[in-house]
């Protein structure tokens, strides 16, 4: 629990600096939407550009463990996406929605986690569940987002629209551009992976005291609020692991080790992706908020109960 509690106390600290710095007046209004700006268009791109482009694939190709986690995230995106549909909910919030609830934050508690939990072996299978959240399932967010927002009717003109607003998106073209480079051969030179490191490494502080800024907001809560949070809440902390260990462990039949891995990994809280989405898309983004900090801090709680059940 204590190593746990380590791990989420720095994510706590962040929020809590954005918190505090719109209640007290530092930053004014505008400082969410701008910040997110900064995450959207410059250091998240940065980040998913670099992932992509300094992966090892013959390293991470373990099929097994992509099926494992990545159905399970894809089963969970699925399932949220049509319940909050039927809520009714507009298919591009649905879409934010089903990130809240099979988007894990293994870039910034994910890596720390397994390294301590199950030594640096992990750090493989750390990094493929990384590339499919942040890349696969975050990409089919994106294009659900576009089709619900587009109003086109017509199915090739539709098609279209959505294309080149998947082409123009900062989130979609960082990653396929980054993909260029393993494909080629080519590694990146020196100063651009610096460049990389230092704009990518924002990301996730920024994307927190976003957050943080954006709670700090006075605003009444919307109708339905707290019940669509501890749905998702519910589905990331424990829908997610529970199908990711079926998958891991019957299905797929891995190793005990990737099976830990996997499940510890899918059960980690939501990270802070549809909230950067729901900005970015101007979306309403209370909901995607309180289960981001209300995930985080059950996640204690139920990443401690497994770790005492399982090892």
């Amino acid at each position: 629990m204590l190593s746990i509690l380590a791990l989420v106390l720095p994510v706590f600290a962040l929020i809590l600096a954005g918190w505090l710095a719109r209640r007290v007046g530092i930053l004014g209004p505008a400082a969410t939407s701008e910040l997110s700006r900064f995450v959207v268009w410059l250091a998240l791109p940065a980040l998913l550009f670099d992932i992509i482009a300094n992966a090892d694939w013959a390293e991470i190709w373990r099929p097994g463990f992509v099926a494992a986690f990545g159905l399970g995230a894809a089963a969970v995106f699925a399932v949220t996406v049509v319940l909050r549909l039927r809520g009714p909910r507009p298919l591009a919030d649905s879409a934010i929605d089903g990130l809240n609830g099979a988007y894990p934050n293994t870039g910034y508690m994910g890596f720390p986690l397994l390294a301590a939990v199950l030594g640096e072996a992990a750090m493989p299978l750390t990094l493929i569940a990384t590339v499919i959240t942040v890349c696969v399932v975050f990409a089919a967010a994106i294009v659900l987002a576009e089709i619900g927002l587009q109003a086109e009717t017509r199915p090739h003109r539709l098609i279209g629209k959505v294309a080149l607003s998947l082409a123009r998106n900062p989130l979609v073209a960082a990653p396929v551009l980054g993909a260029a480079f393993p494909l080629a051969g080519f590694a990146v030179p020196a100063p651009a992976q610096s460049f990389l490191t230092l704009l990518g490494g924002a990301a996730s502080p920024c994307a927190l005291v976003a957050l943080g800024l954006f709670l700090g907001e006075k605003r009444a809560s919307g109708a339905g609020t707290h019940g669509g949070t501890a749905l998702l809440v519910g589905l990331k902390l424990l829908a997610q692991p529970a199908i990711t260990w079926v998958l891991a462990a019957l299905v797929f039949r891995l190793p005990p080790f990737a099976v830990h891995a996997a499940v510890l990994l899918a059960a980690l809280p939501t990270g802070t992706g549809p909230f950067m989405l729901a900005e970015f898309y101007g979306r309403e983004a209370d909901v995607t908020s309180r289960t981001i900090l209300i995930s985080t801090i059950l996640s204690l709680i139920t990443i401690a109960a497994y770790l005492g059940v399982a090892l």
